[in-house]
């Protein structure tokens, strides 16, 4: 039997090939919970000296470091030493931005394994989360101080790598206010004010998440307010209201109630900035894909297409405008009321 890519034999072995690719995950994880990177920063090292250093198994730190060679995050030379490649160097802790971080929130226990458990979710309809853990995920992150860390910490590195570009592509207001609805530890509001000297900022989230914030700078002194509080509930009044990777978290009817309190809280002529993946058409990878199932396992919402964002701006008296590309996976969705 003959298929599109070839035999039926050479289709199996791919498909098998591909379902290990979970081990890669794994190892990329591990070399972040053990600092493998830091050690590698100034030079190639034998993997005995790796091991001491690391205070690890050496002949297992061997057969790992075999994996991540192959997708090159390391490399083996000819004398048995690996080094640190390019590809790796964001595994550093002191690395700008870090990969490290949203590795590890990415492939905690409490993404890993709803995962690991699709066919539920599938068979389902909704997520396996609670089924697992007991509670529903943001519940669970509010109680497990090394879940939120990881989360936390996650969420800030993959906003690390996207805050300056999207910040660029957007035409900011000169004067103002702009509020970060659940902004977290407030990197998107920071890049903001540091091109606007003539704009203040409000960040608002939960009262456990705002004192981690990075507000407080020399150029943007006097000019942010942080407010713990819940986006459910109320949003501060402001001319610009910033929703960045929150709608995806929530199901359409959490998504229109948040819209809908930026909305009550706009100035007139004010607008509502959405920063999400829209999901794109076509069998081409796209990091949203990928993500999307994560978030179909652990909790009630979705990454979106247009036309779902549509809907959601549409149900809280709200008109997407624009669709800014930020030269990132994000893009800026603008709405204004309707």
């Amino acid at each position: 039997m003959h298929t599109e890519n070839g035999t039926a034999a050479e289709a199996a072995s791919a498909l098998i090939d591909q379902a290990l690719d979970f081990v890669f995950p794994a190892a990329l994880r591990a070399t972040a919970l053990l600092g493998l990177a830091d050690h590698l920063a100034d030079g190639p090292l034998p993997v005995a000296d790796l091991a001491a250093r690391s205070d690890v198994h050496e002949g297992n730190l061997l057969r790992m470091l075999r994996v991540l060679a192959t997708r090159g995050v390391v490399e083996e030379l000819d004398d048995g030493r690996f080094r640190l490649t390019d590809l790796g160097q964001p595994l550093r802790s002191d690395a700008e931005p870090p990969a490290g971080p949203a590795i590890l929130m990415i492939t905690d226990r409490s993404l890993w394994a709803p995962a690991g458990e699709l066919d539920r979710c599938v068979r389902r309809g909704g997520p396996i989360f609670d089924d697992l853990f007991g509670m529903p995920i943001f519940e669970y992150i509010g109680k497990e101080e090394r879940t939120a860390t990881a989360f936390h910490n996650g969420m800030a590195a993959f906003s690390d790598q996207e805050n300056g570009p999207i910040a660029a592509a957007y035409d900011f207001p000169e004067t103002g206010t702009v509020v970060d609805v659940g902004g977290g530890q407030g990197g998107l509001l920071l890049e903001v004010l540091r091109r606007r000297p003539g704009l203040r900022g409000v960040l608002l989230d939960e009262p456990h998440v705002v004192p981690g914030h990075r507000l407080d700078t020399e150029e943007t002194a006097g000019r942010w307010e942080v407010v713990p509080g819940d986006f459910f509930t109320e949003v501060p009044f402001g001319d610009v209201h910033m929703v960045k990777r929150i709608l995806h978290d929530w199901d359409d009817e959490r998504c229109v109630q948040i819209l809908r309190n930026c909305r009550r809280a706009l100035a007139p002529g004010g607008r509502v900035l959405v920063f999400d993946a829209v999901v794109p058409r076509g069998n081409e990878p796209h990091q949203a894909k990928a993500l999307d199932v994560l978030l179909m396992a652990a909790f009630t919402g979705r990454e979106r297409t247009q036309a779902e964002f549509e809907h959601l701006f549409t149900a809280a008296d709200l008109r997407l405008t624009n669709i800014v590309p930020t030269g990132t996976v994000v893009s800026i969705l603008e709405a204004h009321p309707a």
